[in-house]
């Protein structure tokens, strides 16, 4: 399984991205999705995730409103959109893909990880 994730950037606070992860090697439509990220000098952490369809999602407390994980299962991608960036949500951000159909809040059961991409947000 191959995860290549993509739209980190640079932008101001208040501003919008929106990360993308291609996936490839297994049946795409089988699995949870979800999205990590790691800060420096800071473990990494569970920021959204979504089920093998798309309906349901779990969020991160700090990122609950702003960002919205979905899905196109027709074209093996997962996508973050995120709003109203804080400085705090600086990070490289990583796509994972769990051994579950069932969306999750946590790194327990997730076997591929994605490359990471980073996205910086300046005050």
């Amino acid at each position: 399984v191959q995860l290549q994730a993509s739209g980190g950037g640079l932008v101001q606070a208040g501003g919008s991205l929106r990360l993308s992860c291609a996936a490839s090697g297994r049946t795409f439509s089988n699995y949870a999705m979800g999205w990590f990220r790691q800060a420096p000098g800071k473990e990494r952490e569970f920021v959204a995730s979504c089920s093998r369809s798309g309906s349901n999602t779990y969020y991160a407390d700090s990122v609950k409103g702003r960002f919205a994980i979905s899905r196109d299962n027709a074209k093996n991608m997962v996508f973050l959109q995120m709003n109203s960036l804080k400085p705090e949500d600086t990070a490289i951000y990583y796509c994972a893909q769990k051994e579950s159909a069932i969306a999750f809040a946590g790194s327990s059961g997730v076997i591929y990880w994605g490359q990471g991409t980073q996205v910086t947000v300046s005050s």
